[in-house]
């Protein structure tokens, strides 16, 4: 089987549902790995703005991202293939778990097994902005908006991550104007 065939293209991102725990943002990092360095169907460059435009529009993170590559490699046939291979994974896990909900709801070597992975998601987190960040450019700017965006996350839980998220695409609409207001001049 070629390798974007839809064989191809299910197994991958069902291996993606199956194995990160945390949604989108625990996601980047093994999308990252999968599809920039492993396979070869983008660059960094797509990746990032991959990731900007799946948390833009609406809907879950994993579904936009596997549609988008999905459609990117076989066109809608691709973006069937890629949606199911992220969703299935979830959808039996969940009905599994509320088959047994009694019994994992009770038992304490699961409920540790959860805070672990909790842990580790925090971790994939920070690595996927890490790699993803080298991309881009570590800036002053970038790492003061990080910092911003993170102390407002955890001292102000209930502040939407909706409003965080415009309010720094307006921040960095304004700062490119006021970067790029000289060189429009120069010109």
């Amino acid at each position: 089987m070629g390798k974007n065939s839809y064989f191809n293209i299910f197994i991958s991102f069902f291996k993606i549902g199956l194995f990160t725990f945390g949604g989108g943002y625990a996601m980047m990092r093994v999308m990252e790995k999968e599809f920039v360095e492993n396979k070869k169907w983008m660059d960094s460059k797509s990746m990032l703005d991959l990731l900007a435009i799946s948390q833009s529009t609406p809907g879950p993170f994993a579904i936009n991202s596997a549609t988008y590559i999905g459609y990117q490699q076989k066109k809608v046939g691709g973006s069937v293939a890629a949606t199911l291979g992220v969703v299935l994974p979830s959808f039996i896990i969940i009905i599994l778990i509320s088959i047994f909900l009694e019994a994992f709801s009770q038992n304490i070597h699961i409920q540790n097994v959860l805070k672990g992975i909790n842990a580790g998601v925090a971790v994939l987190i920070f690595n996927a902005w890490f790699s993803l960040s080298k991309s881009l450019g570590v800036t002053v700017i970038n790492i003061i908006l990080m910092a911003i965006g993170f102390l407002i996350s955890l001292f102000i839980p209930s502040f939407s991550v909706v409003y965080l998220i415009i309010i720094t695409a307006i921040f960095a609409i304004i700062y490119g104007l006021f970067m790029n207001r000289g060189k429009v001049d120069a010109n």
